[in-house]
């Protein structure tokens, strides 16, 4: 490889590790991507392309003349063929080969020399990253086509794992705020309940008269205190449900959880749900969506496991959370207090929690509770 090339590929991936592991916006990270991709190919055009579920592919960042964002190709395309399989390739002319010919959009066929390489890792394959020249422009050559597909992989593992250490953020930050919830609920609330109790009974003992300016300065303690548990609850509330615009759909919450988990494990945790869960009291969901995450995070952080099922179903008036992983159980030492804040939550609604593990089959947990 041109000596020159390695120095200018090597300070391009430098730059996108620098900024994808440093938090920046993800549109800015895959534009700076799409850039460097043009300049080292030098190139008229970049593309950027995700790979959706049914395995068509969406452009979500350009470089170049014309910058068809939005743009959708087939799952039958030359470029999602690539982001399958994980293969580079190479064309004379897109609009004339017939590898490339029948799936070109009319956005593109004012170009001509095309390549296409793998853009993620082998286990998280995003999507492809390609590059076009105008018609009549000299074809791109085996080594620019070796750099190209060496520096999609570099920036696509880069991305992943910025996107695995944002997700662990993001469950740290919730488990965090479900901690204090729980401190604030158990602890504070009850603390200042008893001592709300205990004045408003030295206020009402008739053995105790109180001058009238005490009864008075005694009842506005108690009403401070019964504001001051208001205020606290309101709080754990905000923690509890920490967004600024929180879903009210338990079915879409359920999905992001499961989302998030997908991001950690590296692969996607199935998910079933029957009947009309997201016509609940909103408590009711509150308590589930958060019973999901705590059984989710077990399985992230001790199962080791390579396939996880999560199941929710109302029948009735019960609701019923499953999440079934094939890991190694529950390890030997390992503290339980998420399992024991699960069974508490479910609990404290007249619900019920059931573990079930072993190192064979790796662990359930059954979390039900009433909807009422």
């Amino acid at each position: 490889m041109d000596p020159s090339l390695a120095a200018r590929t090597l300070t391009a991936s430098t730059e996108i590790a620098t900024a994808a592991l440093s938090g920046d916006d993800p549109a800015a990270v895959l534009s700076l991507v799409v850039r460097s991709a043009a300049a080292l190919a030098e190139a008229d055009l970049g593309l950027v392309m995700a790979r959706a579920d049914d395995g068509s592919l969406t452009v979500e960042a350009a470089h170049g003349a014309q910058e068809p964002i939005g743009l959708t190709l087939s799952s039958r395309s030359s470029a999602a063929r690539v982001a399958r399989a994980g293969v580079p390739i190479v064309a004379d002319d897109v609009t004339t080969d017939p590898r490339t010919a029948p799936y070109v959009p009319r956005e593109l066929r004012g170009y001509g020399p095309f390549a296409a390489a793998p853009f993620g890792t082998r286990e998280r394959r995003l999507g492809a990253l390609t590059v076009y020249r105008r018609k009549g422009a000299a074809l791109f050559t085996p080594a620019t086509v070796d750099v190209l597909t060496a520096f999609a992989a570099q920036a696509g593992l880069v991305l992943v794992l910025a996107e695995g250490a944002t997700a662990r953020q993001r469950v740290d930050l919730y488990e965090e705020r479900e901690r204090i919830a729980r401190d604030l609920h158990d602890v504070i609330v009850q603390r200042l309940y008893a001592a709300g109790m205990q004045l408003d009974l030295l206020a009402r003992r008739p053995s105790k008269k109180l001058a009238k300016a005490d009864a008075t300065r005694l009842s506005d303690a108690v009403d401070q205190l019964d504001a001051a548990i208001a205020d606290v609850r309101a709080v754990v509330r905000a923690l509890r449900q920490p967004d600024p615009e929180p879903p009210t759909a338990l079915s879409e919450s359920a999905r992001a959880e499961v989302g998030t988990a997908r991001e950690l494990l590296g692969f996607a945790p199935s998910l079933d749900i029957a009947g009309d869960v997201d016509g609940i009291p909103a408590a009711t969901a509150d308590n589930t969506r958060a019973a999901l995450r705590e059984a989710l995070s077990n399985v992230v952080r001790h199962a080791g496991a390579l396939r996880v099922a999560v199941h929710l179903r109302r029948d009735g008036d019960r609701l019923r959370l499953t999440v079934a992983d094939d890991g190694c159980g529950i390890p030997e030492g390992v503290t339980q207090r998420g399992l024991k804040n699960l069974k508490e939550r479910a609990e404290q609604v007249g619900g019920t929690c059931a573990v079930r593990s072993s190192p064979r089959s790796g662990t359930t947990v059954t979390w039900e509770v009433p909807v009422a």
